[in-house]
């Protein structure tokens, strides 16, 4: 959630051009994370859940790409909080995802 705050607020200097392009598009994948988690663990089983944090893995990814399209466009300065954040989301996915695929 801290991240889908933070991208928010990141986007919000981007240029007037943006806002249907890479705004949108950034703003998206990065609701889409908490969203799928959300959405798996309300799910009536764990195959369901685990489908979804691939899911929400995927826009963690899809988020990553595009924070670092943006910093080549020079559209956000510091990419290093952003990546730090991303790559622990993905590493905290990955660590419930095996965990919940060896129960």
């Amino acid at each position: 959630m801290d991240l889908v705050v933070s991208v928010y607020e990141a986007v919000k200097t981007f240029p007037k051009e943006e806002l249907y392009g890479l705004t949108s598009q950034m703003k998206r994948s990065a609701v889409s994370i908490p969203s799928n988690i959300a959405e798996g663990a309300g799910r009536q089983s764990q195959t369901e859940f685990i489908r979804f944090l691939y899911i929400a893995l995927g826009s963690a990814s899809e988020l990553e790409t595009q924070l670092e399209i943006a910093f080549r466009l020079g559209f956000i300065g510091d990419l290093i909080q952003f990546q730090k954040n991303i790559n622990y989301i993905k590493s905290m996915l990955s660590r419930l995802i095996k965990s919940l695929k060896e129960k």
